[in-house]
């Protein structure tokens, strides 16, 4: 069985390489942080008081919705729920490794259906592998870690193909998208819709997530989840993350300024052709539009040195070479505008240092 193990040893720098909000959390929750007393700690936590407040800011009802670990709980709870060995999972690939890892856990088996050209989701090919042990369908929108965005339609699609299998919807990047198949359920009730508040709220420390779907099927999921699965200081910290509508949503702006921006810069030096790298050699320089707070892009025999270059000047980002279908290909976070211009500053600085040459403009 697959493990996922990240690398995080040595991370000091402008951190662009896991997708974390680069600014951090909300004025409002460090206040409430410094805030907390030895009694709020010593009692349990009691998640349904924070349910209440989630319910009401995302428009949905209490029973609709359980609050989780982040959204690896909302994850597994779903695949601990519905899949059994004799079971099959279906995930499109390259995606969330989380899906994989914990359908497999299950015994079940996990069927892997390559996305199309340029990341295409491939919805006829998932619709072609439902059977009657299909009891997981789980997509990310948008997908880490190629940005791209599968139609809410296709979605639906594949619920109602599919009655017997919970779709799992992952809507980690759903604030850097603007579009979310929420509330869905009421429609096909097999369908699931998780989010989290690491990404857009700057909270990945506290280990926040949301799980929603029809009540019937939460009463499910509910069972399998721990009354204490929240700390109690990541509830104390939500309603204020929450209520401070007006730092997220220049976040977010910032960070969707900052993708455009960066896909700019890349397609300057990208080309639907080739792009020459390192005095000569030709290698194809190209990124695929995103709807997240990050841009995939190819870099070619390049990539292991714009990454070790790009460290050198003090920003990280991700090789995810190891991925299906991404060798050579790099992620790169966006975020607060300063640290965007800091990013295409160094960029371009590298893209030199590499002689990696601006197409010429036709």
């Amino acid at each position: 069985m697959k493990e996922y193990h990240p690398p995080l040893g040595d991370r000091e720098g402008l951190r662009l390489d896991f997708n974390e909000n680069t600014q951090g959390c909300s004025p409002r929750v460090l206040e409430r942080l410094r805030g907390l007393n030895g009694e709020a700690l010593a009692k349990y936590p009691v998640r349904e008081k924070g349910e209440v407040v989630v319910a009401a800011h995302l428009g949905v009802s209490t029973d609709e919705l359980l609050l989780t670990n982040g959204t690896d709980e909302a994850i597994h709870l779903v695949c601990e729920t519905y899949l059994q060995p004799d079971h099959e999972a279906i995930v499109v690939v390259p995606t969330f490794a989380m899906f994989e890892i914990y359908a497999a856990a299950t015994g079940a088996r996990v069927i892997s259906i390559p996305a199309g050209q340029d990341f295409a989701f491939p919805t006829p090919s998932v619709l072609d592998a439902i059977n009657e042990r299909t009891r997981l369908i789980a997509v990310a929108n948008p997908n880490n870690p190629t940005g791209t965005f599968v139609p809410l339609s296709d979605l639906m699609d594949m619920a109602r193909a599919a009655p017997n299998a919970a779709v799992l919807v992952d809507e980690a990047y759903f604030e850097f998208s603007g579009e979310t198949i929420a509330p869905g359920w009421r429609e096909a009730p097999n369908l699931f819709v998780s989010r989290t508040f690491s990404k857009a709220y700057g909270m990945a420390g506290l280990r926040i997530g949301v799980l929603m779907g029809d009540r019937d099927q939460m009463g499910m999921v509910r069972r399998a989840s721990s009354p204490y699965n929240l700390n109690s200081v990541a509830l104390a910290c939500l309603p204020d993350a929450l209520a401070d509508r007006d730092y997220v949503q220049k976040y977010v702006a910032d960070t969707i300024e900052g993708r455009a921006q960066l896909e700019h810069e890349l397609h300057k030096f990208g080309t639907t052709e080739t792009t020459e790298l390192h005095g000569g050699s030709t290698e194809e320089l190209r990124f695929w539009p995103s709807r997240a707070n990050f841009v995939l892009t190819h870099l070619g025999e390049n990539c292991k040195s714009f990454v070790a270059n790009m460290r050198e000047r003090g920003i990280l980002v991700r090789d995810r070479s190891a991925d299906y279908g991404c060798k050579d290909c790099v992620r790169i976070t966006v975020g607060a505008r300063e640290h965007n211009d800091r990013l295409l500053s160094a960029l371009r600085e590298v893209f030199t240092e590499l002689e990696v040459r601006e197409k010429v403009a036709r």
